[in-house]
């Protein structure tokens, strides 16, 4: 049997807003599953995208690193990630298992129950709004859960918080038209430097006036023994703002657009809310809004036949690993009961999402609000999908909604 030869540019942003994403990976885990993705540059990376490559790679830190960063051109003018064992997600140990104790301190029971209650309250506001009026772009709907969760985490108010989701939204969306006047890396530049602005007031603020949130937790880390530096603070300030900001409301639009597109699935979970953990693990499975992570080789190494030299960029697909046929089975069915369901869509090892916690408490506060109102929805007009390969999501879902009986 003769292997055809793949043409496949993971680069190509039209496939992830408008082409047959799944069908692309499906054929490269069953062609080409380690895939060497060429550049214009000259230079290229490998894209993983079997379960197990990705679920073994996520696991070996000893030989992919983290410092280089986890996207593909995400910092400016340079192949290697500035914040470099500064960031959590762009270290290695023993760096990165300092950070992590620190960061990790923000996301315990407490912080995240009081985090729980200012999520509902936006999140139950909103609903209860568009359940009056019938329709909504929902897209713009899931912005009240990281609204409410970087009120509470960051300690502010609701105009601060939209301020820091617009400059995370263009931050992530540098390549989008909807976010970028047209030079990608002048939106992706001057967003870094608002957001860092934004939080080194906060850092100014809570020195003088200590609170228990994310930012006064981080003034009085210690590494060590020392004291965590200013960059550090900055930087990991702005990891949990971007991961909080971004993977919930895409994730959160992707489950209504899917509960839309699978009404019986929704009516599953009116008949028995029992299945809202396992609702929970399908829809994060099934939306794998964080599409990839990004290391580099610290040594040679073979993965599925493919020798790897050091320093070369090696992408871990989630989106792929997620729809795996040797892992899930009818991957391409939406199943609000799949069990088991052992999705990477928050990483493996120790490198695994430090917010997951925190992502699991707004999408199962949008689910039971959902439920409890036994909202139905319809796709009420053309979705937009934000233009990125590193996150995925609509920016904008149009909906018409109404209370199921």
């Amino acid at each position: 049997m003769t292997t055809p030869t793949l043409d496949v540019d993971l680069t190509d942003l039209d496939l992830f807003t408008d082409g047959d994403v799944h069908g692309t990976f499906a054929r490269l885990r069953r062609h080409s599953p380690v895939y060497w993705n060429a550049t214009p540059d000259g230079g290229g990376f490998w894209a993983l995208t079997r379960y197990r490559d990705v679920a073994a790679a996520y696991n070996d830190a000893a030989r992919l690193s983290s410092r280089n960063g986890t996207v593909m051109g995400g910092s400016y003018r340079r192949s290697a990630d500035s914040a470099g064992g500064q960031m959590l997600i762009a270290s290695d140990s023993p760096e990165h298992r300092l950070l992590r104790q620190q960061v990790h301190r923000a996301f315990l029971p407490d912080l995240l129950e009081r985090a729980g209650t200012v999520v509902r309250r936006y999140v139950s506001a909103a609903l209860d709004e568009v359940l009056a009026t019938g329709a909504a772009d929902f897209a713009e709907v899931a912005l009240e859960l990281p609204r409410g969760l970087l009120a509470a985490m960051f300690g502010l108010d609701r105009d601060e918080a939209t301020r820091m989701l617009t400059l995370t939204r263009h931050m992530i969306g540098f390549k989008d038209p909807l976010y970028t006047d047209g030079d990608d890396t002048m939106t992706l530049v001057a967003a870094q430097v608002e957001i860092f602005d934004l939080i080194g007031a906060l850092v100014a603020e809570r020195r003088r006036r200590p609170g228990d949130d994310l930012v006064s937790i981080l003034v009085g880390a210690r590494l060590n023994g020392r004291p965590m530096t200013e960059h550090e603070i900055l930087y990991n300030c702005l990891n949990v703002a971007v991961g909080g900001d971004e993977t919930t409301p895409f994730t959160a639009a992707a489950a209504v657009e899917a509960f839309a597109h699978h009404p019986e699935q929704f009516d599953r979970l009116l008949a028995d809310p029992a299945m809202l953990d396992s609702a929970l693990a399908e829809i994060f499975r099934w939306t794998s809004t964080n599409s990839y992570v990004q290391r580099t080789a610290k040594t040679e190494l073979t993965i599925g036949g493919q020798r790897i030299t050091p320093g070369q960029s090696v992408t871990l697909w989630n989106v792929s690993a997620n729809f795996d046929e040797e892992v899930f089975a009818r991957p391409e069915v939406f199943d609000v009961g799949r069990h088991p369901n052992r999705h990477l869509a928050f990483g493996s090892g120790p490198h695994r999402c430090i917010g997951l916690g925190a992502a699991w408490m707004e999408i199962r506060i949008l689910l039971e609000e959902l439920v409890e109102r036994r909202m139905r929805f319809e796709v009420a007009g053309p979705v937009r999908r934000l233009r990125s390969n590193f996150m995925l999501g609509p920016t904008r879902l149009p909906v018409r909604v109404q209370a199921h009986r």
